[in-house]
């Protein structure tokens, strides 16, 4: 059995949207899970001991909308090693809204079909940095039948995107994201303007009509709907919505607020939307989360609950919130050197981005400090010492 504990944590921040900060002080994991959460727990059998030196520790963050292709490259970004550099931006699992931009991407059923099954395959077996992909998010296309879908379901693939495929006018894929739902597969629906040529706008209209899981950058991608479309997607339907770092930083803002007025905020969840043509963006989820609580005035804990818990919840993961049973994937940082703020809470706020020390995906430490965000004015300190993970900072 392997054990680690987190001890000293000044702020440990739950990723519920309604339970905010927890009343603790000390984590102990066991094989990966969560299994105490309290004060001055007792670390004397626990065989890696991080000590916090009083700062926050969060939920790992979770991107619910990167586009992955195959093992750790962007061929959109003629990028290598990408993922990696996510997890020092604090991103411990992502969601993929289908490999589109895979080489030669088929279109026909067989060939549409082995591209999902097969980057969910290699994803099982390969996690950078111990990052959790879930990659293999079927492209629902024209070609598909109800078996099609059967078929995927019985071989795992649980993800679908809507929006990027051949279909003349984008009512028409309305049997397709049925029957995909109907054996539950999740099904993300493109939203907004056209990302890529080829693709066709898809309006309110549309999504209320299609009633996708989950309204991808609702906020655009990179272009934003409209702003009544907007209201009346918050208003009057139950999807998740989802905002991102490569959409309309103004309207992202109008969609926390429409939420935060319609009681809505438990529907609103982050991703980055990249790689794309905005680019590689390792710090694109920690980045929105203070863009949001700069901006709006919502409380630091609320924002990261956007990135965590939210997504957890629409993606039925057991990370992203910290409670015993939980999957332990978990974030150390504090204040950047230089900010006014005194902790990491206060850096949000304002709208620096903290320094992440420490991160750590099933119970496992995988990085000290980040090569991507700013030095935190505290570091974590690790016992035994692991001076490898440091020596390329």
């Amino acid at each position: 059995m392997s054990r680690l504990a987190i001890t000293n944590i000044g702020a440990l921040v739950s990723g519920d949207l309604g339970a905010g900060v927890l009343d603790a002080d000390s984590v102990i994991c066991e094989n990966g899970i969560i299994s105490r959460i309290g004060h001055g727990l007792d670390t004397s059998n626990a065989h890696v001991v991080v000590d916090a030196k009083g700062t926050t520790v969060i939920p790992g963050l979770i991107d619910s909308h990167c586009h992955v292709v195959l093992g750790d490259y962007t061929p959109r970004q003629k990028t290598i090693g990408f993922l990696d550099s996510y997890v020092h931006g604090g991103i411990t699992s992502v969601i993929s809204p289908g490999e589109i931009h895979a080489p030669g991407r088929p279109k026909d059923a067989t060939g549409v079909k082995a591209l999902a099954v097969a980057v969910r395959a290699c994803f099982l077996n390969f996690r950078p940095t111990g990052m959790k992909v879930h990659g293999g998010a079927i492209i629902i296309e024209p070609t598909l039948s109800e078996e099609d879908f059967k078929e995927l379901a019985e071989q795992g693939v649980w993800l679908a995107k809507y929006g990027m495929g051949s279909f003349s006018d984008p009512y028409d894929g309305e049997p397709q994201i049925l029957w995909a739902q109907k054996y539950g597969i999740k099904v993300m629906c493109h939203s907004g303007g056209a990302s890529i040529p080829g693709v066709k706008p898809v309006t309110a209209d549309h999504l209320i009509k299609l009633r996708p899981d989950v309204c991808g950058h609702v906020n655009g991608g990179p272009t934003a709907l409209t702003d009544a479309g907007v209201e009346r997607l918050v208003r009057d339907t139950k999807m998740y919505l989802q905002v991102v770092q490569a959409g309309n930083l103004r309207k992202t803002l109008d969609i926390i607020q429409l939420a935060m007025d319609f009681d809505q905020l438990n529907r609103v969840i982050i991703g980055s939307d990249t790689p794309t043509g905005t680019g590689v963006i390792p710090l694109g989820v920690i980045k929105t989360v203070c863009e949001i609580s700069s901006l709006t005035g919502l409380l630091p804990e609320k924002s990261l609950a956007l990135a965590t818990g939210n997504n957890a919840r629409a993606y039925n993961l057991r990370c992203g919130v910290i409670a015993e049973g939980r999957e332990a994937d978990l974030v150390v940082l504090d204040a950047p050197w230089g900010s006014e703020a005194r902790d990491a809470l206060g850096a949000i706020t304002r709208g620096d981005i903290p320094g992440i020390s420490a991160v750590i995906i099933d119970g496992k430490v995988r990085t000290l400090r980040s090569r991507n965000t700013p030095a935190a004015t505290r570091m974590a300190q690790v016992s035994p010492a692991m001076e490898w993970l440091s020596e390329n900072h």
